[in-house]
């Protein structure tokens, strides 16, 4: 999941392209590194039955922030998908290019986003290789069961996990943060 932060509040979309949910993000006081989605109490103004049919229904503005979809005349892999919010664009891999890349976000504005190929390890295929100038990476599938899969570095930051011999925390992160900005960009962890 990708949140673009417009003026106003926040906006998440899919891997895929699809507008997940909009609203104000609620940081505790409480609790480090934990935060909720609320409810957006400003304008939300959201496309007609009149409009054309990819996007109808979808949210058309947050606030004071547009936002774009491709049209139904456009390629039948973008239709419906978000193009744009506010200035930042949003572009996909096509159909002709890795079947594990098909679809997805190739960048959100300036900020490339590379995917692991249909040809990687099976624990990685189609997980996030980068994101700007940030490499992440995953343990592989011949690690630890409670651990293969999940990620193991983001930049210079590591994590590790208990293993599955620890019946009490396995995998469980051990170390590493809930969430991370490196360059700009902020990681998330679940």
């Amino acid at each position: 999941m990708f949140t673009i932060a417009t003026d106003d509040a926040i906006i998440n979309i899919s891997p895929e392209g699809n507008l997940i949910n909009y609203g104000i993000e609620y940081f505790s006081e409480n609790v480090n590194n934990y935060s909720r989605l609320e409810k957006y109490q400003g304008r939300v103004d959201l496309f007609g039955n009149y409009d054309d049919k990819s996007f109808q229904g979808k949210l058309k503005y947050l606030g004071k922030t547009p936002v774009t979809y491709y049209a139904s005349y456009d390629l039948e892999t973008l239709q419906g998908k978000v193009k744009s919010i506010g200035s930042i664009m949003i572009t996909y891999y096509m159909q002709y290019e890795d079947a594990a890349l098909r679809g997805k976000i190739k960048s959100i504005g300036n900020n490339q986003l590379t995917w692991f190929s249909a040809f990687d390890n099976e624990a990685l295929r189609g997980k996030l290789k980068s994101a700007g100038i940030t490499n992440l990476s995953y343990y592989a599938s011949f690690e630890d069961i409670s651990f293969r899969g999940k990620i193991k570095t983001i930049g210079s930051v590591q994590f590790s996990y208990y293993p599955s011999f620890d019946t009490r925390f396995a995998g469980a992160m051990k170390t590493g943060a809930q969430s991370l900005n490196i360059n700009g960009i902020t990681f998330f962890i679940k």
